[in-house]
């Protein structure tokens, strides 16, 4: 089975309506538990519905993965760092009302900036300011839907603001970024993604060999990458008018989907982030968000492998305030983004490790 189910497309506002989908045991257990709770808060005065509905958010949320990031960043040979990155392990705060089943809301975000940090550092401080304001809240029917429609817009709106702004300046800006980002809802993750940085999940899996109970880790790719060389990526960007030589949208632009790049959007190079899901389960160590910078020497598998031994090490030096665990994860975080310049990666490094625990 796959790991990833695509998200549900949105809602069709018109045209005909596809046939449902059969439920199954488990969707329509899900769905007898809301309906008897709907009837239960019906019957329920104002003040005690609230009530309830905040302790059983209380007791779902004493079972849900806890999710820890940490991040480093390294110049390389370049000038400038160009990367940005974003740390929200709980971003209800920037939330107006979360929605009725959900306890809580995570998000991480590595962002890549060409042709300047400007694009990079924009949505860095905005792209999860326009996610906020457009969570779904309150009693919803349908949450993968509606947080997909979300990201949608709000990659949309923030690729939009930046280009208006970019547009202003005289001379215009023409920064570019790639935007991988992580969201974390109860244990469903949600990766979206534009352009070549890259998200991935080590998750321990047993063997049928292992007779001692041992696991090995699988790395499991969360995020599609997004370049001309890609049949779909170049058929668009041809279809629109552009063209693709050496492997870059005009010769120039390496990746076919980003926020900023005005100058490439009317090439077909668009804002639309790939959308994939994955529910975490207990067999789920780490989850390794980069930029392309990482991965020009590191594979995927050598990125967790190299992870792994670092958590595996023996003796630690414990840090004040900080669990072994911890210092431990914050070591394997710095080594793999330095292990990426030692082998002489000259590109901005910036990787976010998110370890989680049930």
């Amino acid at each position: 089975m796959d790991l990833f189910d695509d998200l549900p497309e949105p809602t069709q506002t018109s045209g005909p309506v596809p046939a449902a989908r059969q439920r199954s045991p488990k969707e329509e257990e899900g769905e007898e538990k809301r309906l008897k709770r709907k009837r239960e808060d019906a019957e329920c005065p104002a003040d005690e519905r609230v009530e309830r509905r905040e302790e059983v958010k209380k007791v779902c949320k004493e079972g849900l993965p806890m999710l820890k990031g940490y991040a480093a960043a390294r110049r390389g040979e370049r000038e400038e760092m160009q990367d940005a990155h974003v740390l929200l392990p709980d971003m209800s705060g920037l939330l107006s009302a979360l929605p009725e089943q959900v306890s809580r809301v995570s998000y991480f975000a590595v962002f890549d900036g060409h042709g300047g940090a400007r694009a990079s550092r924009f949505a860095a401080e905005h792209l999860h300011h326009n996610l906020a304001k457009k969570f779904p809240s309150g009693e919803t029917e349908n949450v993968d839907k509606l947080i997909k429609k979300c990201l949608l817009d709000t990659f949309r709106q923030t690729d939009d603001d930046f280009l208006r702004k970019a547009s202003s300046q005289k001379p215009a800006w023409k920064d570019g970024s790639t935007a991988t980002c992580v969201l974390v809802v109860d244990d469903m993750v949600y990766v979206a993604n534009l352009g070549d940085s890259r998200a991935m999940l080590c998750r321990m899996e047993a063997t049928a060999a292992a007779a001692d109970g041992r696991r090995r880790p699988v790395t499991l790719a969360l995020s599609k990458e997004h370049n001309p060389t890609i049949y779909e990526e170049r058929m668009r960007i041809q279809r629109a008018g552009g063209t693709v030589r050496d492997g870059r949208v005009l010769g120039v632009l390496e990746v076919s989907r980003s926020i900023g790049d005005g100058q490439y959007k009317r090439c077909g190079v668009i804002s639309s982030p790939d959308l994939r899901r994955c529910q975490l389960t207990a067999n789920d160590r780490f989850i390794i968000l980069a930029c392309d910078g990482l991965f020009k020497v590191f594979s995927a598998d050598e990125a967790v492998k190299f992870v792994l031994g670092v958590l595996q090490e023996g003796c630690v030096e414990l840090k004040p305030g900080l669990t072994e665990e911890e210092v431990r994860f914050e070591a394997a975080c710095q080594q793999l983004a330095g292990e990426a310049v030692r082998r002489g990666c000259a590109d901005n490094v910036t990787v976010i490790l998110l370890s989680i625990g049930f």
